[in-house]
């Protein structure tokens, strides 16, 4: 597929580091890990951030802050897939409708590309993240092998750990793209 990574993001978990470089063996792709949370307001992607989060559902602006602290990073993940079940449409929600969500000002970014969400629920995405000046980036949110790779963020330099890739993130040094 012509990567040299991936980012294994578990629901409410997060791999160990020696499983994780087990997966890499000598594969040469390098194995990031994150965690997808729970929150009180829909899933958040955590990275740079080693402690347990205690419970499934953790409360969006104390998660946000101990990130913070351990200099991490929170990305809402598919912000308006749901939405869809309806329609973006149906409801007339505005971008600036939308930007008020209270799950938009508690993250540092917003999955502006997601390989499982339609193009409506992701334009919006990338949108309301311009908006409000939100780091933007792309995850495939494969759930199987053959789903790897739908949407990627490409980063401008190379990076060997999480704590590199938060930095990356934070200075916008990337860009987003489907592969297929």
């Amino acid at each position: 597929m012509g990567l040299d990574g991936v980012c294994l993001a578990e629901h409410d978990a997060m791999w160990d580091p020696d499983e994780a470089a087990d997966l890499a063996g000598d594969s040469g792709i390098l194995i990031l890990r994150a965690n997808e949370v729970s929150t009180n307001h829909g899933h958040v992607l955590v990275f740079g951030y080693e402690e347990k989060i205690e419970g499934v559902l953790a409360v969006l602006e104390e998660l946000r802050a101990e990130v913070t602290r351990a200099g991490g990073l929170t990305i809402v993940s598919h912000p308006f897939r749901g939405f869809l079940l309806f329609g973006v449409a149906e409801f007339q929600m505005s971008v600036e409708d939308a930007s008020e969500r209270t799950v938009f000002q508690h993250v540092d970014g917003v999955e502006i590309l997601n390989g499982m969400v339609r193009e409506q629920g992701n334009d919006m995405a990338r949108r309301v993240a311009e908006r409000l000046d939100l780091i933007g980036v792309a995850g495939s949110d494969a759930h199987r092998l053959d789903e790897v790779g739908r949407c990627v963020t490409i980063l401008e330099r190379e990076i060997s750990n999480e704590q590199e890739l938060v930095e990356e993130l934070r200075a916008r040094r990337f860009t987003t793209g489907a592969l297929r």
